[in-house]
């Protein structure tokens, strides 16, 4: 059935909620007490990666180092590729900072809606020359640190293949967890399913009354191993990315791994903890890899 596409109004925003200057978004929400909040949670010390493992793919070996944009490399690389004794050994990776097979971050500017990029700043000005001047990873360059919440929306299984998460869902898991996601808190969602294995069967995804729920608990942050899935119909926005994302100004974790997470969670009897993201400090992309951390 074609679903019609929400007007404008009808969709959840924070455009001009801080400015159109604005480059946190819903990490606005992150205030120190946040902060304290998943601090107090920590017992143990305890860490879990909420990120996938990733085994590059060998594009080329041997040889020197690639023609880069500088004329010659630095001395400590001259040395360390040329120099035959004591052995060194060095990589060059590539990344698609989007695959879904690598756990990471999207930032703002990854998405735009009606020609502009959150907080309403057209396209052509945030992103020009080849350079992302606006909504980029530049505003998680300090690292993110706040309480985290793990929803499991299906315990000791996955979701049903096609099913939209909504609203409801996301209540039930609540009171399952006994815990409730407050303002600042980073969003963890677990659905069982891992994207690029599981391709062959209709994906679970977020609907709008999901994005709505979010955005009334004021989510700073959403990790999750389910998201989005194509649009029956091109004229319906993507929940997670176009509206969550692009309108709220909600940071997406794309690609999590997060079966440890939820056996910890369910070891420990505990479904909030502290929770840690650092990303490289490379300035001015759509997105990075990410290795969010859960310490207990």
């Amino acid at each position: 059935m074609s679903t019609t596409r929400p007007p404008d109004e009808e969709l959840p925003s924070n455009w001009g909620r801080w400015g159109l200057g604005d480059r946190l978004g819903t990490l606005n929400h992150i205030t120190d007490e946040a902060r304290a909040r998943g601090a107090r949670t920590v017992r143990s010390g305890q860490a879990v990666s909420l990120a996938m493992p990733v085994t590059p793919v060998l594009l080329a070996g041997g040889g020197p180092m690639p023609v880069g944009t500088a004329p010659m490399p630095a001395p400590v690389l001259q040395m360390m590729n040329y120099n035959p004794a004591p052995p060194v050994y060095t990589d060059i990776l590539v990344l698609n900072t989007h695959h879904v097979a690598m756990t990471h971050i999207d930032a703002h500017a990854h998405i735009p809606v009606d020609g502009k990029v959150y907080p309403g700043v057209p396209a052509e000005q945030a992103i020009s020359r080849g350079t992302v001047r606006h909504g980029s990873t530049t505003a998680f360059a300090a690292g993110i640190t706040t309480r985290g919440v793990l929803l499991d929306l299906a315990p000791g299984r996955r979701l049903e293949p096609g099913h939209t998460v909504t609203g409801i869902d996301l209540d039930d898991a609540q009171k399952r967890a006994g815990v409730l996601v407050e303002p600042g808190d980073a969003l963890v969602v677990r659905g069982g399913w891992t994207v690029h294995r599981d391709f062959k069967d209709p994906l679970p995804a977020m609907s709008l009354d999901a994005v709505r729920w979010m955005a009334e608990r004021e989510v700073s942050l959403y990790i999750g191993d389910i998201g989005d899935r194509p649009p029956a119909d091109p004229a319906a926005p993507i929940p997670m990315h176009h509206v969550a994302l692009a309108r709220l100004g909600l940071p997406i974790v794309d690609g999590a791994e997060l079966s440890e997470l939820a056996a910890t969670c369910a070891r420990l009897g505990r479904w909030e903890f502290l929770l840690a993201l650092a990303i490289p400090a490379i300035l001015q992309t759509t997105g990075l890899p990410a290795n969010p951390l859960a310490i207990f």
